[in-house]
């Protein structure tokens, strides 16, 4: 096992990734007085958010989106748009006067050799960054994830991740294919349908959990329910589907026959909130159909054989949490590139190291990054506290170190 350094008040903790979970993490360790820098590869606060399409909204609420400290303001409505949560997110590092530097990609992460008054070298373009600890916060929904179905690369109609697909302005009078029934595919599908698309089928592997938007305090209820047993809670959520949604078999979408509680657990996937896809399946103006198998030219052929032609081809088939680069040869990463600690616990090998926004519970993603933030925070002060006083405290990253300051 290698050694590690102990921990060392002279080194600030470093947080990557200015997304929600980052400035989370950021703020509870600003208040309680262990200096922290923030390092984002991007240009601004919540990029990854700025980035997705524009008419994205929240599927939770402001109560169960908020991050410590700082309440969503009421203007933004149940229902919170994009913008309003990438401005949140700026307001957020001026409340908490958050120190990030913009611009600042990390390559890797290092042990920090003995003696040198860190636990860890996080390496940027400007040179190593001493750290006494590292909260990566990079999260799940780091690089999208396309396929590579065979002949992908003959496809001759365009092909694009959701990731890149902003609003149904460009879809106009064109038959698109989109690909995945999670919450960004069905909406994405029930949008196209009603701006003018000339034909929208979705392509669904398995058949999603669906509830009505407005229970999505749902995440309520997972909270209350979370020590009764699985088999009951699935039970449970299939009967309210059957009572809420209405059955779309004849339309190509049967119901799920496995609770959306063990998907969950099994898989990490949530219910989709339906955003009006299931009237659009229900009326005809979004077509499911079988799962894509491969490409042929200008078809796209599906698993039960039949063939499309599409124009456009939108696959809203996930993320990676891409991890390998960052740590990869720290040893704490399982098969699939999964961080082996999450939260405020640690790997043996690598104490110091902590990952926040890795997890899909089904009490909300958001309000997971404050209970995470709060967890990481009692850790951190519970080691800083242990670790002896230096002689002379420097918190500061030296200016060949990270660059730009927001």
């Amino acid at each position: 096992m290698p050694s590690t350094p102990q921990p060392d008040q002279s080194a600030p903790t470093i947080v990557i990734g200015a997304g929600p979970h980052g400035l989370a993490a950021a703020a509870l360790l600003r208040r309680s007085g262990v200096p922290t820098v923030i390092l984002e590869r991007s240009q601004r606060v919540g990029a990854s958010w700025a980035q997705r399409y524009e008419h994205l909204r929240l599927h939770t609420t402001p109560g169960t989106s908020k991050l410590p400290g700082l309440p969503v303001p009421r203007q933004a409505g149940p229902w919170v748009s994009r913008d309003d949560y990438v401005r949140y997110l700026e307001s957020y590092v001026a409340h908490h006067r958050l120190d990030v530097r913009v611009t600042t990609p990390v390559q890797r992460i290092e042990r920090a050799e003995p003696g040198t008054g860190a636990r860890w070298l996080v390496h940027t373009p400007d040179g190593p960054v001493p750290a006494g600890a590292v909260v990566v916060a990079t999260g799940r929904c780091h690089t999208p994830n396309l396929p590579q179905w065979p002949g992908r690369s003959t496809f001759t109609g365009t092909l694009l991740h959701s990731a890149h697909y902003r609003s149904p302005d460009p879809y106009r009078g064109q038959h698109v294919l989109v690909v995945g029934a999670g919450n960004s595919g069905t909406e994405i599908a029930s949008i196209l349908a009603g701006a003018g698309a000339e034909r929208v089928h979705i392509a669904v592997r398995t058949p999603p959990n669906i509830l009505p938007r407005s229970s999505a305090r749902w995440h309520a209820v997972g909270r209350l329910t979370d020590a009764l047993p699985l088999a009951w809670r699935d039970r449970t959520s299939l009967l309210t589907q059957q009572l809420t949604v209405p059955d779309l078999t004849s339309r190509g979408l049967p119901r799920p026959r496995t609770g959306l509680y063990t998907r969950n657990a099994r898989e990490g996937v949530n219910p989709v909130l339906d955003h009006g896809f299931v009237d659009a399946v229900r009326t005809g103006r979004v077509e499911p159909v079988e799962a894509v198998q491969a490409f042929d030219g200008p078809d796209v052929l599906l698993a039960d054989g039949t063939r499309l032609r599409p124009h456009t081809v939108i696959a809203a088939t996930g993320y990676r949490s891409n991890l390998h680069e960052l740590v990869g040869s720290l040893g704490v990463l399982d098969e699939a590139g999964q961080p082996l600690a999450l939260g405020a616990r640690t790997h043996p090998e690598a104490a110091g190291l902590y990952f926040a926004g890795y997890t899909n519970p089904l009490t909300g993603v958001l309000r997971q990054a404050g209970i995470e933030a709060r967890a990481i925070t009692h850790a951190i002060r519970r080691e800083t506290a242990r670790a002896p006083l230096p002689a002379r405290a420097d918190t500061r990253c030296s200016p060949q170190q990270v660059r730009t300051r927001v």
